[in-house]
């Protein structure tokens, strides 16, 4: 066991259930593709890391990715409580800095990881914002509650609620670079991550001919 642990939340890769929004333009098919890859990319992102790594799946456990990190299913009623829950698992088994990430990210690396572990030397708090308004990771290195309390889960005023909430309880916070999450259409054809994965080009193409 490791002083620090990450925690990826990842969905179950089934068909009508992923990127419901980028579903929307390019049908159940093509966002199915789309999430796969992007989990590819997750999962290269957490490979190397001098850390325990554990896959918090959103329905079942599943061998075809991860195949040697430890795995079980997410708990709660909604992302706020499934996240406290994954935290707070993690605390009590005696991790000293603890960061969870999500699975949608198409320019996270390890570098992102590895910063936010680092951060936790001199902050209670770490975030990774979203270009949209919320955060693609949060590192903890004791519990804050409160974060995940009440809060406008897939909102756009996400961080900035959460972050003058933990200014007034004193809570220390270190932020990374912002990044892009791909929900729509636009932000996929947009990102570096679809224009350089030609096959997936083809895929969404022959989808949508």
């Amino acid at each position: 066991m490791t002083k620090a642990l990450v925690i990826v939340f990842v969905k179950n890769i089934t068909l009508g259930t992923v990127k419901t929004r980028l579903a929307k333009t390019i049908g159940d098919i093509g966002a199915f593709e789309v999430y796969s890859e992007l989990v590819k990319v997750t999962e290269k992102a957490t490979r190397n890391l001098n850390c325990d790594i554990k896959i918090y799946y959103s329905s079942s456990i599943t061998e075809s990715h991860w195949p040697n990190e430890n795995k079980t299913v997410q708990q709660g009623e909604d992302l706020g409580e499934k996240m406290y829950n994954a935290f707070n698992d993690g605390f009590k088994a005696g991790y000293k800095k603890i960061v969870l990430i999500g699975s949608d990210l198409p320019t996270i690396t390890s570098c992102h990881i590895k910063e936010s572990i680092n951060s936790l030397d001199d902050s209670v708090s770490v975030f990774g914002p979203a270009e949209d308004g919320g955060y693609y990771l949060i590192g903890l290195r004791s519990m804050v509650s409160e974060i995940f309390q009440n809060k406008p889960w897939s909102q756009n005023h996400l961080l900035k609620t959460t972050l003058q909430e933990l200014q007034k309880l004193n809570v220390s916070v270190s932020t990374l670079q912002t990044l892009n999450d791909i929900d729509t259409y636009e932000d996929l054809i947009a990102s570096d991550f679809y224009k350089s994965n030609l096959e997936l080009q083809e895929k969404i193409q022959q989808l949508n001919d």
